[in-house]
């Protein structure tokens, strides 16, 4: 059993006065991160060091990284990329979708993984089905069965999120991966809401393709995201030719001398310029931070937090989904109808609380650096507006 994790709030600049629920919008950088691109930068005035080919290659650490967050045998199966909608279209350019097929998405997914969908249903000839959730209570349980229910022989893919990102609705990826390989539909995650903060094994869940953008749960920086391809896209198409991903692009020497043959895995689905020298480290740093807190041990922080919160504020008539349908890293409370949601969105920001509406719920989302003062503060904010 291990220890559990202490309140990390002295790793971030976050000021004592901020109360702030709002990663899934924008994590905040750990004070390493920031150092780590502090000196990153300053490199850049003299670029004798940043010396070829190793400082090209640092992204082979990410890689390593990313792989054990997700739990991924391989390394080469990570890409480098600048973001989630960048992976999507990876995957919609290498997935195969005929005329009468059908590709499975939920209600009010996040639009960098609907838009490349949409684009392929109606070039295909194929249709977009969108598993919608139901009305009324047992909510969670009841549109993972909807989705469930959707996949059929006609599925070509199945693009959906491990966590909602408006409300915190979890989706059990096991099963919908299972369902997926019955049917022999392709199954794309994007997991932003999800990695950094909840365990995920890619070896359980075999998903084909897994993206996840950096600066939310990962605590990192913006423009960047990884991505897992699993053996369907082994001989795939990239959406650029850039140099470094083909075979011996470590000898710069040699460089004009074309080559056919791709760095072996993911890598030739690797951005342009991806050993972007001022992100990289501070995905680096944030990556080593969140491997040595674990995933496990942040999402148990995050349920022994707000547990308490909830059962007040319920009390108040707020409702959240059932644990089992949602994590305590990220969920939306519905709120009672006397509460007026503009009302309330200015009396918390007036009292200096970061939370989002999205939808029709109060979208809360908490980390290490939260504690009890800040969770009392959003309790007397939801409290006076009943």
């Amino acid at each position: 059993m291990s220890e559990p994790l202490r309140c990390q709030r002295d790793a971030f600049q976050l000021p004592r006065d901020a109360h702030y629920f709002n990663c899934a919008y924008m994590g905040p950088l750990p004070r390493v991160s920031e150092q780590a691109g502090f000196e990153a930068i300053r490199m850049k005035r003299l670029p004798t060091s940043i010396v070829p080919p190793d400082a090209f290659w640092k992204t082979d650490e990410l890689r390593a990284l990313f792989a054990r967050l997700i739990q991924a045998d391989d390394p080469a199966r990570i890409a480098i990329q600048p973001g989630v909608s960048y992976g999507v279209a990876v995957a919609a350019r290498n997935l195969p979708v005929g005329s009468g097929q059908n590709i499975v998405v939920t209600h009010e997914q996040f639009p960098g993984n609907y838009y490349s969908w949409e684009r392929l249903a109606a070039e295909s000839g194929g249709s977009l089905r969108v598993a919608r959730p139901p009305e009324g209570p047992d909510r969670g349980r009841r549109w993972n069965e909807r989705l469930l229910e959707a996949i059929d022989r006609k599925t070509a893919v199945v693009a959906v999120p491990n966590v909602h990102w408006t409300d915190g609705t979890y989706f059990d990826l096991v099963e919908v991966g299972r369902r997926c390989r019955d049917v022999g539909a392709a199954l794309v995650v994007d997991a932003t809401q999800s990695v950094g903060a909840l365990d995920l094994d890619v070896g359980t869940v075999q998903p084909d393709a897994l993206i996840c953008a950096t600066y939310k749960w990962l605590l990192g920086p913006y423009s960047l995201s990884f991505a897992y391809y699993g053996p369907r896209f082994d001989d795939g198409t990239p959406l650029e030719e850039t140099w470094i991903a083909r075979d011996n692009s470590q000898d710069f020497q040699q460089l004009v001398n074309y080559q056919q043959a791709y760095q072996p895995g993911a890598v030739r689905y690797d951005v342009s310029e991806r050993a972007n020298f001022f992100l990289v480290p501070i995905a680096t740093a944030s990556l080593e931070l969140l491997l040595q807190w674990r995933p496990s041990r942040i999402q148990e922080y995050c349920r022994e937090l707000t547990e308490d919160f909830l059962s007040e504020v319920g009390a108040l008539g707020y409702t959240v989904e059932d644990l089992e349908w949602r994590r305590s890293h990220l969920f939306g409370l519905r709120t009672p109808e006397s509460v007026d949601l503009s009302a309330l969105s200015v009396a918390l920001s007036a009292r200096n609380v970061s939370a989002s509406l999205r939808g029709t719920a109060l979208r809360i989302s908490a980390n290490v650096y939260n504690d009890a003062q800040d969770v009392g503060v959003l309790a007397e904010v939801l409290r006076d507006a009943v």
